[in-house]
């Protein structure tokens, strides 16, 4: 699919990987729709994604954790055709199950999840009437790389690749398209809140990155490509394909970085 002169919509797109498309595609010429949940540098990252050559930007305030929130902003795009929506926006959580915050992990299922298949709800009529149109839904290795530390995100991130891929059969015929990304380790402020996160039990001192930069190249070229699922490159996909037809394996190799702490006396 075309992302030239395309109306693109973007969650989460002020720092990180979303920041990182709304440039790329911004450098194509798209049409920008911006949806974070603070307006406070809308200014900046506008006149930033104009001058990289994007065909027109508009924000809008968006709070992921609250249904009427999203259902407001699809009401004042009711006359707008979007050609392809980003999922993006998501949340970390991570830590032996029995320490992770009962708030903390019900925000992040309703972002990484719920929010997830409510924007794609709201897009789709109008891409189906028309047609035409690209649904990008930021999934994760970790739904397909179990951990310890990850039992509720990677539960979110296996939800939408499952989603995902339920939606793919749905539409098929329609012209409407999925992408299903299975990001590995990309440099954001996520990524780096992972030895905060897990490394008290879990080695992760040997963990890569790459820049958003590239990563929204290689989305890019997905987009272009009608790719049906960005898989990750490097060790990363190395995990991935041991993880995916060497279980056995791979589950030893997790065995062995993995070290419980002593329990917490009461």
């Amino acid at each position: 699919m075309e992302i030239k002169n395309s109306h693109f919509m973007i969650t989460g797109s002020n720092r990180g990987i979303g920041k990182a498309v709304a440039l790329m595609a911004a450098k194509e010429g798209a049409h920008l729709y911006l949806a974070n949940r603070s307006l406070k540098e809308k200014s900046k990252l506008e006149a930033e994604l104009l001058k990289a050559g994007a065909s027109s930007v508009k924000s809008f305030e968006l709070d992921l954790g609250d249904r009427k929130s999203i259902e407001a902003v699809w009401k004042s795009l009711k006359n707008t055709e979007i050609d392809l929506l980003f999922n993006n926006a998501g949340q970390l959580t991570g830590g032996l199950l029995e320490d992770q915050q009962p708030d903390e992990i019900d925000s992040m299922f309703y972002v990484n999840l719920n929010a997830l298949v409510h924007m794609t709800r709201a897009v789709l009529p109008q891409m189906i009437q028309r047609g035409s149109g690209k649904i990008i839904n930021h999934s994760s290795v970790s739904a397909v790389m179990p951990f310890p530390g990850a039992s509720t995100y990677a539960a979110s991130k296996a939800a939408v690749r499952a989603f995902t891929r339920c939606l793919q059969y749905e539409l098929k015929g329609t012209g409407v398209t999925t992408l299903t990304l299975v990001t590995g380790g990309i440099e954001t402020r996520m990524f780096n809140e992972i030895p905060e996160k897990f490394g008290s039990f879990l080695d992760v001192s040997d963990l890569k990155a790459m820049s958003p930069e590239d990563y929204a190249e290689r989305i890019r070229d997905a987009v272009l490509e009608d790719a049906e699922e960005l898989i990750p490159t490097g060790l990363n996909l190395l995990g991935y394909t041991i993880a995916s037809y060497l279980p056995k394996l791979y589950r030893k190799g997790v065995e062995l970085r993995f070290k419980r702490p002593a329990a917490k006396k009461t």
